[in-house]
This record gives C-alpha cells, sequence and structure tokens, in this order.
C-alpha cells in the first residue's frame, strides 16, 4: 500500500497564474556579455530574477556576424523592450567582455529611454591567476 503523498499549496480556488507572470519592475540591472563570436544580454530585477533576455543568435544572426556591433545592437534592444513593457524605467548596466558589442548594446541601451543610474565594467581581470599548460613537443 502505496502511502499518499501530501500536496503543499492546493489548488482549491481553481485559478492557477501562469508561470510568466509580469511583476512591475521600476528598477532594474542590464547585464552585457560581449565576446568576440556572440553578445548576451540580460534584463534582471535588482534581486537578480531574469526579466528578459536576447542575443544576437536569437535575433537571427549565425556566424561570424552574431560578433558584430549591429547584431549586438538589436539584441539589447529585444531584452530591453520587454523589460520596458513590464514597466521598467531605471536600470544599472554591467558590461562583461572584451567584445566588439559592448559600445554598441551601451548606445542601444541608451536610446531605449531607460534612465541609467551607473555603467560598470565587471570583465573578469586575471590576478596573472592559473599556470599556463606546459609547451608542447615542437
Amino acid at each position: 500500500m502505496a502511502k499518499t503523498i501530501p500536496r503543499v499549496g492546493s489548488r482549491k480556488n481553481g485559478r492557477i497564474s501562469s508561470r510568466k507572470n509580469t511583476r512591475r519592475i521600476p528598477k532594474g540591472v542590464i547585464h552585457v556579455q560581449a565576446s568576440f563570436n556572440n553578445t548576451i544580454v540580460t534584463v534582471t530585477d535588482v534581486r537578480g530574477r531574469v526579466v528578459s533576455w536576447s542575443s544576437a543568435g536569437t535575433c537571427g544572426f549565425r556566424g561570424t556576424r552574431r560578433g558584430t556591433p549591429f547584431a549586438a545592437q538589436s539584441a539589447a534592444a529585444n531584452a530591453i523592450r520587454t523589460a520596458v513593457d513590464q514597466g521598467m524605467q531605471r536600470a544599472e548596466v554591467m558590461i562583461k567582455g572584451p567584445g566588439l558589442g559592448r559600445d554598441a548594446a551601451l548606445r542601444a541601451i541608451r536610446r531605449s529611454g531607460i534612465l541609467l543610474t551607473f555603467v560598470r565594467d565587471v570583465t573578469p581581470i586575471p590576478h596573472n591567476g592559473c599556470r599556463p599548460p606546459k609547451k608542447r613537443r615542437v
């Protein structure tokens, strides 16, 4: 005889809110990851929960064109559009990586009408971190 598992949070009232419920977020954080091959733009609330995201690949760019500034610009515009729809007015911007899309993504964010509280470069810099692999035989 199998023991029944008690359900936590039963659905007696019948109404179940959709999984992607639209929270009103006045302030958020925009993360831009610009590598040489792609640019990923993620919009989160101040607690770090993802509101929307976009990348040059999801915008329809393929191959080497993903690393271009125009691809980064359209990725940033796509990610921010849904955030603005949810009521975002102010944002902090964190830019990471050495890619070509850094400035283009920032330009697109400025044009979107969101007030930027600050822009910070969070590219990780090794302070002479890992030991390199030994040299291969010649």
